[in-house]
């Protein structure tokens, strides 16, 4: 087995997903939701697809936001958003849980 060989292979174990599930629950860029209030940022899109997913079941209205496309692993600048005004509800919500 050679050196590129062994790399895949390591590469292929550690290396983790290289698109990211959820792209399409993303907003990235989108002015539209500039005046949501924002009540958790996330550093990887799949703790705030969770997040978003917690308010969704509960009736809320929340998206998922970036100013910048994510890296190939799903991790970059994410907010968590909601309606303009709702943002104290939801935060306080959040933080019950």
């Amino acid at each position: 087995m050679g050196l590129r060989d062994r790399l895949s292979r390591i590469w292929s174990v550690a290396g983790g997903e290289r698109h990211a599930d959820g792209l399409d629950e993303l907003h990235v860029g989108d002015a539209a939701y500039d005046d949501w209030d924002i009540v958790r940022d996330f550093a990887e899109l799949e703790t705030g697809r969770a997040f978003r997913q917690t308010l969704t079941d509960q009736g809320i209205d929340a998206v998922l936001t970036s100013d910048w496309p994510l890296d190939q692993w799903g991790r970059g600048d994410i907010s968590l958003r909601v309606p303009p005004g709702d943002g104290t509800r939801v935060e306080d919500l959040l933080d019950s849980e």
